[in-house]
Formats: C-alpha cells, structure tokens, sequence
C-alpha cells in the first residue's frame, strides 16, 4: 500500500521541471501564507520573480488560484488533489470504520495521519465535539498537516525510522517551539524518541496547542512495518496523563491489532 523504499534520483531526461516548480509554488501556500504576492512566492520557492510569477499566473488561469491582480491565494479546486486521494487511497478507507468505533465508544476525537517530511498529515478522522468543550483545534480536518516533532503521530512515526534516516531527519528539520512544553533541542527529542520505541507509544501533552494533549500508537502492516499512526485527542482539563494510558491505550492498541491484517 505505502511506498517505504527511499525515491531512487530522477535521470534529467525523465525530469519536467516545469511541473516541479508550479508544485513548489502550489506549496508554498499555508497557515501562515495564505496570500502570496511573486515576490513572497520566489522567496518561498527559491524561484526568481519572474519565473514565480509566471507561474502564479498559469495556476490562476487552470483555476487552482485566485488573484485580485497582486496578490494570489488557493481557489478550491485544489481540493480535487485531496479528494481524489481520500476516494482511492485504501489506508483510510479500512480505518475510517475503527476510528467511528473509537469515537462511538469514548466521545472523544480519533485519527490516523502518516509522515510527510517534517508534518504528519491527517488522512482519516472521526471528529466527535466533546461534551462541555470545544471542538479541538488539533487535526481539524482531513489534509491537516501537523509538525511530527511536536506531535504524538509524528514521534511515533519518527521512532520508526531507521537510524540512520533519523538521525539526518534530525540534522535537517526545523524544530520550532510552538509552546513553552514543546520539546525542541534535538537531544531532548532524540531521548522521546527513544522511550517512544521503548513503550510503542507516545503521550505528547500541549507541546503543539496549549490544553491539548494527544495519544498515540503505530499502525503496522502483517510485515511489522509502521505505516501510520492512530491516535486520540482531548483536552488536558478532561482526563489525566495516568487515564489516557489506562482508559484509551487498550483501546488504541486493540484496533491498531485489529487493522494490522487490513493494511
């Protein structure tokens, strides 16, 4: 199902640069970028200005951006990309299920997000809004991208790495500190990430939003691989850390037993 094998390198014949660079500039919108100008959008691509803002320009007449003349921002036909992924892709279409169990079960918020360079990317979600609370910020919505350092999913998913892939991960990422509890010296990760292999789970308590805390655990196919995680979502007023590991851990673990003959 999922591609674990490193990206062999592009021979330049095979290569269309065109097509990398327009995705580049597609990329470099987010939080907090949602409106780009050409020169932002060299900035943000290492493109020259000219050269982004010729692509901005052909994005905006495919349809996929909006412009006011200046300035340039997502239009929603990108979403087509997302959705066409939720349709086919099998992973979320076998955990959608378990994760609506979860939720019917608990109340509480469940998701399954796999690695994308340096964020974990929610790909299947069951949101419940949790009685007396707010509908958690965290993983709003499908397609959200998370930093992995600060996140459950994403330690779990980096402790999966194989070490030296860690470690140059390690030397590259930027390790930004969202909240006073963010653990963000590579040392100090390096030491999570390591009781994270030792439990096969992670507990990451307001490190990516403040009165947020989040429970993790890998989902592996029949071959012991880690594909993805499942976690669960509360607020820190609602259950202590010592709940979250004795109320839902069983719980994450059983269906993460149950999907692994699926994946």
């Amino acid at each position: 199902m999922t591609d674990r094998s490193p990206r062999a390198p592009l021979a330049p014949a095979d290569t269309i640069a065109g097509l990398a660079k327009g995705l580049a500039v597609l990329e470099s919108f987010d939080t907090e970028r949602q409106r780009l100008n050409a020169t932002l959008a060299a900035q943000r691509t290492g493109l020259t200005r000219a050269a982004a803002r010729r692509h901005l320009l052909t994005l905006a007449h495919l349809g996929y951006l909006e412009s006011d003349g200046s300035w340039f921002w997502l239009a929603p036909k990108v979403l087509r990309f997302s959705g066409a992924y939720m349709a086919s892709a099998r992973l979320p279409r076998v955990v959608l299920p378990e994760l609506h169990r979860l939720a019917a079960r608990t109340g509480l918020s469940f998701s399954c997000a796999v690695r994308d360079g340096d964020f974990v990317v929610i790909v299947a979600r069951s949101a419940v809004r949790e009685s007396g609370d707010r509908l958690l910020a965290h993983g709003v919505h499908l397609g959200s991208r998370l930093p992995a350092h600060a996140t459950s999913t994403g330690r779990v998913l980096l402790a999966a790495l194989p070490e030296a892939e860690l470690r140059q991960w390690l030397a590259n990422a930027d390790l930004q500190r969202l909240t006073a509890h963010t653990a963000h010296a590579p040392a100090a990760l390096t030491a999570l990430l390591d009781t994270v292999r030792e439990q096969d789970h992670c507990l990451a308590i307001e490190e990516h939003e403040l009165g947020v805390q989040a429970l993790a655990v890998p989902l592996r196919d029949m071959q012991g691989h880690v594909l993805a995680a499942l976690n669960v979502v509360t607020a820190t007023q609602r259950l202590t850390p010592r709940q979250m590991r004795q109320e839902l851990l069983p719980l994450l673990q059983e269906a993460a037993r149950a999907l692994r003959p699926l994946v």
